[in-house]
This record gives structure tokens, C-alpha cells and sequence, in this order.
């Protein structure tokens, strides 16, 4: 039996009373997508159906591998240029809408006279247990001191490498008024660790902040912290739109159908981000993560003006080699819209317009 989270019937009534820089869309449709959905367990799941799950003779080898692969050699990992963060403090008024790779899925973006993060991570290893867990082949593209004050942090979901609640606490140290958007469920770790300003909101969900509209969408992924809280969390997408510029995040997903639902009902979209690694071995990592060319065909549902590829050679999550997650997502897109200036691989520290 499939029903409705109870969660979702206080986010409405939330989203005017907790935090006094949001309110409700004005102008623009309430609800574009259906709630997320929830299993007789209370379990939340995926709009397309689940892809069969890998064997233990695959699993088991690939843990493996992920405990030897800290020891390999951080051959093939981007590029990190020099980024101080003087021009985007600058960029106080916002007039250029910019994004700068921090690493992984992190991306500081300046766009509608805000300013604002998506999962960020600045700990070097993501992990419960951290001498077990995945190293940071390349520093942070900007140090946290460096940042412009930050308005508010987009969290696709709970997987360690996406919410790093270290940096969470420092980011909320750092400007107790930034507000922290996570999918329902959420909040409480967030809460539990210090950080007071937290808005959870489920699919479908749209709230104004200052000059910009926040948009919690769909996305095609799982959630887990512990070993038996799989799913109690929901996973999301993000879109942040405004009168001059719409920026989509896709966090961290597989390719599905939701993609094309997106693209035509809030598309064309000045910028997407796209994750374009973990995807070997493909029988255990299809069902929640996209492959690059998966993830072109994924901005050209979105209707994508630029597509900027995340998700790849900050950690060695998986199977394929680190430099090549990047050379696939480029030749990919050479036959599309998106060929040369418009498939973004950017270095870590980069900053470029949009």
C-alpha cells in the first residue's frame, strides 16, 4: 500500500511561519510534481521503478576495492587552480551570475543577487568510519574563510559525501542567518547538530528566498546513515529560479524518466549540474548513479542551456578511472546542443559566467 507522507501536511504550513526571508511562490503554479510517496513501512520511494539490486558476489569484492583504492595514486584527478575568493566577495550585488567547482557535487553559485552552495563538503573523508572511507584526492577549490557570505545550502540527501555535517556546523558558525534546505526527514540530524536554520520540504515543494524561488524536485536515489534508516529520508533535486537566471541541481541520481518531466515543465534552464561518476561496476551502481553519457541525455531533458558535469575525481567512489568519467561526458555531448563551450568541465577553484 502506498501512501502520502504525514510530514508533507506541516511543510506547507511551515514553509510561511519558520524563517522570515521565505514565503510562498506568488505568480507561479503551488505544486508541479506530486508529493514523494511512501511504502507501507514509511519507507519513501523513487518515481520510476527500481532497477535490480547487485549481488553480493558484486558488492562484496567492491567494498574491497574501495578499502585498497586509498592507497592508489590520485593519478587522473581534475586540475586545482588558485582561488582566493576576492572576485566573488566582490560580487556583492551579484550582477554576474557565476558558478566555482568547490569538488564533488559542490558548487557555489551567484545568481539573482543571492548567493548559496549545493552539498557541500570540505572534510576530507565522507564516511561513518573515516580511516575506512574514501580520501580527498584534491583539495577544496575555495577554503571556507574565503567564501562570500552564504544565503542559503541546497542538500540533495543524507549519503556522507553529500551531507558533511562538519561543514555544516562551520558554514552555520560561520553566518548563523544562512538557511539550510534539506528534503524531508532531515532536519532533525541537522537540528541535533547545532544548526537551528533548517527547512525541509518534500517534491513539489516551492518557496521564495529574497529574489530567488527554491524548487525541491524529484530525483532518482536512495538514503542511508546508519544500518537501519534506509529510505526513512527523502532525496532530492533542486531548482533555483529568478527573472534573469534557473539554475538545476540534480544531486545524485540515476538517469530516469523525471528528468523529461523537469525539462518540460520548468525548462529550458540557464545551467544544469549533472553527476557524471560512480558508475562501475554498472550492476550495482545503475540504480542510483548516471553514467556521462547518461547524464548528457539527462541536461537535454532539462533543456539545458550549459550542462556543468559534477560528481567525479574529488573521491575515488568507484571502479572507473578517475580521468575518465570527464573525457566520456565531453565526447558525448560533441553531437549535441551541448558541444564545446556548452558541456562545462571545469577545474576545482574554476569560476565561470552564466
Amino acid at each position: 500500500m502506498i501512501k502520502k507522507p504525514l510530514s508533507r501536511q506541516l511543510t506547507a504550513i511551515g514553509l510561511l511561519a519558520i524563517l522570515n526571508p521565505v514565503s510562498q511562490v506568488e505568480g507561479e503554479p503551488s505544486r508541479l510534481f506530486e508529493p514523494a510517496e511512501q511504502d507501507a513501512k514509511g519507507r519513501f520511494v523513487n518515481l520510476d521503478e527500481e532497477h535490480s539490486k547487485a549481488s553480493i558476489r558484486v558488492t562484496a569484492p567492491f567494498f574491497m576495492r574501495r578499502v585498497a583504492s586509498s592507497f592508489f595514486s590520485h593519478a587522473g584527478a581534475p586540475k586545482r587552480i588558485a582561488n582566493d575568493g576576492a572576485y566573488l566577495r566582490e560580487n556583492a550585488t551579484h550582477s554576474d551570475p557565476t558558478a566555482t567547482w568547490i569538488g564533488h557535487a559542490t558548487l557555489l553559485v551567484q545568481m539573482e543577487h543571492v548567493t548559496f552552495l549545493t552539498d557541500p563538503i570540505w572534510s576530507n573523508t565522507p564516511s561513518p568510519v573515516p580511516f575506512a572511507g574514501p580520501s580527498r584526492h584534491v583539495k577544496p577549490g575555495l577554503a571556507i574563510k574565503d567564501l562570500p557570505p552564504i544565503d542559503f545550502v541546497v542538500i540533495s540527501h543524507n549519503h556522507y559525501d553529500h551531507l558533511d555535517v562538519p561543514t555544516l556546523r562551520k558554514l552555520a558558525k560561520r553566518n548563523p542567518e544562512t538557511i539550510f534546505f534539506v528534503p524531508l526527514g532531515n532536519g532533525k540530524l541537522l537540528r541535533d547538530n547545532g544548526i537551528e536554520q533548517v527547512q525541509e520540504m518534500d517534491w513539489g515543494d516551492s518557496i521564495n528566498y529574497k529574489t530567488a524561488t527554491i524548487h525541491c524536485l524529484p530525483t532518482q536515489h536512495w538514503s542511508k546513515r546508519s544500518l537501519t534508516d534506509t529510505r526513512k529520508a527523502l532525496w532530492s533535486s533542486w531548482a533555483i529560479t529568478g527573472s534573469e537566471r534557473r539554475f538545476f541541481f540534480a544531486g545524485d541520481t540515476a538517469y530516469y524518466s523525471g528528468f523529461k518531466q523537469i525539462g518540460e515543465k520548468m525548462g529550458p534552464f540557464d545551467l544544469v549540474a549533472v553527476p557524471i561518476g560512480a558508475y562501475n561496476p554498472t550492476a550495482m551502481m545503475k540504480a542510483s548513479h548516471m553514467n556521462p553519457e547518461e547524464a548528457v541525455q539527462a541536461a537535454l531533458d532539462l533543456q539545458a542551456e550549459n550542462a556543468v558535469a559534477v560528481h567525479f575525481g574529488t573521491f575515488n567512489l568507484s571502479d572507473e578511472p578517475l580521468a575518465e568519467p570527464p573525457l566520456r561526458f565531453k565526447a558525448a555531448a560533441e553531437n549535441t546542443v551541448l558541444a564545446d563551450k556548452r558541456s562545462w568541465v571545469m577545474d576545482i577553484g574554476e569560476t565561470r559566467k552564466f
